[in-house]
């Protein structure tokens, strides 16, 4: 484990860090997002297109089982905030949390299950990915935590955070390009080179992005880098809507994967919002004096989350409607229960080894233990009175909803010459107009966020000054 890098007249808690603690804790991130994009982009066209479940039954499951996570993850954020286990507060949940979770991953798509009975397919599709949810969170919670752990400097903050998020990018474009790509490679078809391309090139502004964050930062304010970011996106879904509704989609890919880049640039703001929870923590501590770290992460993760349920429920339901039943029309990837199987092992089998990277490179500087455990009450009323709090789960809805509303419709997109013209406005309704419109909200909710970088910076140093007279 590294070293600290901090000098001795540095305000005790503004701590520097080095590249193999940032690293190592960014990995994490990449080890979750192996499993979360999987589900994300994954999992509703296997249950409707592998083991043929009714669209509308995985629509009410996703969002049956992201309500069950509202309730789940405060109980998973009370208890860490409560306990102080000797491994650490929050790292020792990347190993036992870990374990679990990859078993779960690797359960979560059976071959087997395609042989079954429908009633049996159902079950099975439930208690599946009802087990893995509510694992998942017991590791993504305290993982969260751990970043307002390890320091109060703000600049170290948007490193951490930067290097985090080009992690966690790293996980999506393995997943989004690989899982198509390991599908056909298994099962012995042509690789779609357009397709993988295009669910995956989104992810490529976060490798030029993220690492200039300190610099681009500067140049705009924090307010200012984000209205950029969201502009440029909401021209890349305006290019793909022209493209998809006036042109030949399959004539015109170059310009198609040069919009989907665009398109990446407006959603990477959802990268970025981590930066504001620790903000939220140091807040919440001048307010009242403790450090709800891994409350306000399970807020955070549940407003994450109700985005992502939001998503996989509106999609397949609003697109049945419509007339694109995903259980029936020809399906966009190879169909193979054992291809589907086996490339979902490899991403959680990798993503474990990656926490434990994770729990040996990430070191905790800054924990607290509440005197008294903190009821739900106490969460409640905090969420009550935090309005930066407020805001925060507020943006995290927005911008994951749009995020993740588009994901599993994007491996239809390349083919959108293939279907008919009602089945085509169904897929360019969720691969450009919503997420487009919802990027408008996500500038909205930016504009009304208080916390300034002068203000964080105050209140940190109250916070330690008090804590120097104690």
């Amino acid at each position: 484990m590294a070293n600290q890098n901090y000098s001795l007249d540095e305000p005790k808690g503004f701590y520097k860090l080095s590249w193999l603690q940032r690293i190592g804790f960014g990995s994490g991130d990449l080890a979750q997002n192996l499993i979360f994009q999987t589900v994300a982009c994954f999992l509703m066209l296997y249950l409707t297109t592998v083991l043929k479940i009714s669209p509308a039954f995985v629509s009410g499951l996703i969002l049956a089982v992201r309500l069950l996570d509202c309730f789940w993850s405060p109980v998973v954020g009370k208890y860490i905030d409560n306990h102080n286990p000797k491994l650490g507060k929050y790292r020792t949940y990347l190993l036992f949390g870990g374990i679990p979770l990859t078993i779960a991953a690797c359960l979560l798509m059976l071959p087997a299950a395609a042989t079954w009975s429908m009633p049996m397919k159902i079950v099975y599709a439930t208690v599946s990915y009802t087990v893995l949810s509510m694992i998942y969170s017991v590791v993504n919670i305290p993982y969260g935590s751990i970043m307002a752990s390890m320091t109060r400097d703000n600049d170290e903050v948007l490193i951490l955070t930067s290097t985090r998020m080009v992690c966690a990018n790293i996980g999506q474009i393995v997943v989004q390009a690989g899982f198509p790509i390991g599908l056909a490679i298994i099962v012995g078809t042509a690789v779609d080179w357009n397709q993988a391309l295009f669910m995956a090139i989104g992810t490529i502004p976060a490798f030029i992005i993220l690492p200039s964050l300190p610099i681009l930062k500067k140049w705009f304010g924090k307010k200012g880098l984000y209205y950029l970011l969201l502009s440029i996106g909401f021209i890349g879904f305006a290019i793909l809507f022209a493209v998809g509704k006036f042109f030949d989609v399959q004539k015109c890919n170059t310009l198609v994967q040069a919009a989907k880049v665009l398109t990446g640039v407006g959603l990477l703001v959802g990268s970025l919002m981590w930066a504001l929870v620790p903000e939220v923590i140091t807040e919440a501590e001048y307010r009242t004096g403790n450090r709800p770290a891994a409350t306000v992460n399970a807020l955070a993760g549940v407003a994450f989350k109700a985005g992502f349920s939001i998503a996989g429920w509106i999609t397949p339901l609003v697109m049945g409607f419509i007339g694109f039943n995903l259980a029936s029309e020809q399906s966009a990837l190879p169909t193979d229960p054992k291809a589907w199987f086996t490339v979902t092992c490899l991403f959680a089998i990798v993503g474990f080894v990656l926490l434990t990277l994770c729990f040996l490179g990430s070191k905790e500087n800054i924990t607290t233990t509440p005197e008294k455990p903190v009821s739900f009450r106490e969460m409640w009323l905090e969420f009550k009175a935090n309005k930066c709090l407020q805001l925060v789960l507020g943006i995290f809805v927005v911008v994951f909803l749009a995020s993740f509303i588009s994901a599993p419709v994007n491996a239809y997109y390349t083919k959108l010459n293939d279907y008919n013209p009602t089945v085509q406005n169904a897929i360019l309704w969720f691969t450009t107009i919503i997420p487009a419109l919802l990027l408008v909200i996500v500038g909205y909710l930016i504009y009304k966020y208080p916390l300034t970088d002068e203000k964080l910076v105050e209140y940190s140093k109250a916070i330690e000054a008090k804590a120097a007279k104690e």
